[in-house]
């Protein structure tokens, strides 16, 4: 049982989530301001952007945080675009502030992906030598051989999230979720939102 369960964290490590199952999307850490009032953006305007390299990441992202902030009974505003020339392009705190004060909203959901790339080549190849127990019958080896056709890469995302008052510029909220590596984007990128909302459900943000 030891063996199977060092093997399947080995493969984990060399192959990825995607392949053979590993770890989930899971809340790594949050923080409320103590002085939070209950359900602050309760039916409230808030501004959603997302800070992404990719720009379709980003859009794919943008359109995720605005659904879930209407499935709570707010209404979104998406947040203002970069300078042309610079689409993905992160805006600083006071632009963001900034648009969402002319826009009405009371607050802003920022959320900022990063990623971690894990890549696989082809002929993987696994193996574990001769072991024993001292005292018992247990003898032999293990091996395991995984071929992956070419070179593929997997990337795990993480979002950090932070809910920011819009007539203060005080931050409310913030939390870090992060995912195991997978090819499907869209599908990660939408776990992610459930443990972040999760997590701003509990909170009573909404």
């Amino acid at each position: 049982m030891a063996v199977n369960r060092k093997l399947h964290a080995l493969l984990c490590a060399t192959l990825g989530a995607g392949v053979v199952g590993c770890a989930s999307t899971q809340l790594d850490a949050q923080w409320s301001d103590p002085q939070l009032a209950p359900n602050p953006l309760r039916g409230a305007r808030v501004m959603v952007v997302c800070e992404a390299y990719d720009l379709a990441v980003k859009r794919i992202c943008q359109d995720q945080m605005a659904a879930e902030v209407v499935a709570r009974g707010g209404t979104a505003v998406p947040g203002p675009e970069a300078s042309e020339g610079a689409p993905v392009r992160p805006l600083n705190n006071d632009q963001y502030l900034g648009a969402a004060r002319t826009a009405g909203a009371k607050a802003v959901l920022t959320h900022s992906i990063t990623t971690a790339d894990v890549s696989t080549g082809s002929g993987v190849s696994i193996g574990i030598g001769a072991f024993g127990i001292g005292g018992g019958s247990v003898r032999g080896g293990a091996g395991v051989s995984v071929p992956v056709g070419g070179q593929r890469t997997n990337t795990g995302y993480a979002i950090n999230s932070r809910v920011t008052e819009v007539a203060s510029g005080k931050l409310l909220w913030t939390a870090k979720a992060s995912a195991a590596p997978s090819s499907d984007v869209s599908a990660q990128l939408s776990e992610l939102h459930k443990v972040v909302f999760g997590a701003a459900d509990k909170a009573n943000l909404f």
